[in-house]
């Protein structure tokens, strides 16, 4: 029964691998096929749109949230790609914030070494995770947002922005963690954290937008439903990832370079 368990992790940890040297070696194609996705979901929603574009430039007016929409999880990789390189020996941060359990310090190199280090394993699940957040939130965003032009009426015109906002800042600080992590970068988990408080912080400046505005009752309703879903969301990666991102021996190891003590 033990080598059978024994077997079975071992697996799963190879094909933690497998994926993982498939992030670092395939992202360009996911990047290519994500922008001909949305490039083409997003003009269809423009020439489908009820009141259509007039003029070729009202079509690109049109599209143009949608393209920042595709671009925004681009940029937060590129942009966490150059500022952290592949193999980079990246320093810990000077104020220690995981202070649960006893560790004990081991250098980079030894860090390195050990079994336990690398985004491998469990952690592999978080990454997929972190990645499937940008196309999740965009399949809502497209679903809840029409294509509008500039003649549409004022508060739907201002829903859209703050949609818009919302999605192309959550898609580029999710793509951000997603690449740290990846690459084993120290300030993962703080960065994390930071994406989800904004996340929230978000939610609650659009409820409170929402409030106070002239939206339609039908309008509310659905926006009420969709930031409570958000903000669900969050709660719910928060409450089963932030125990295993403290706990965690391979976190520990990989993020913070520390192995747990253990009673001699």
């Amino acid at each position: 029964m033990r080598e059978a368990a024994a077997a079975f992790s071992r697996s799963l940890l190879q094909r933690s691998r497998s994926l993982v040297s498939f992030f670092h070696v395939r992202m360009q194609t996911l990047i290519t096929a994500w922008v001909c996705a949305i490039v083409v979901l997003g003009a269809a929603k423009v020439a489908l749109a009820p009141h259509g574009p007039r003029t070729l430039l009202e079509a690109a007016e049109m599209l143009l949230p949608f393209l920042l929409v595709a671009l925004s999880p681009i940029a937060g990789y590129r942009i966490a790609a150059g500022s952290f390189p592949r193999g980079l020996l990246a320093a810990q941060p000077a104020v220690r914030l995981a202070r649960i359990g006893k560790w004990h310090p081991i250098d980079t190199l030894a860090a390195r070494e050990n079994a336990a280090f690398g985004p491998f394993g469990f952690m592999a699940s978080l990454l997929v995770g972190l990645l499937l957040n940008v196309p999740v939130r965009t399949a809502e965003y497209l679903m809840a947002v029409p294509a509008l032009r500039d003649d549409a009426p004022e508060w739907a015109n201002r829903l859209l922005v703050i949609a818009t906002v919302d999605v192309v800042v959550m898609n580029f600080f999710y793509m951000v963690c997603f690449v740290m992590a990846l690459r084993a970068i120290p300030l993962f988990p703080r960065m994390l954290l930071f994406a989800w408080t904004v996340d929230i912080a978000l939610q609650f400046a659009i409820a409170r937008h929402a409030a106070g505005s002239d939206l339609p009752v039908p309008v509310i309703g659905a926006l009420q439903s969709l930031i409570e879903g958000n903000i669900q969301k969050v709660l719910i990666s928060a409450f089963v990832w932030l125990p295993y991102l403290i706990l965690s021996d391979r976190v520990n190891v990989t993020f913070r370079q520390r192995m747990r003590l253990t009673a001699s």
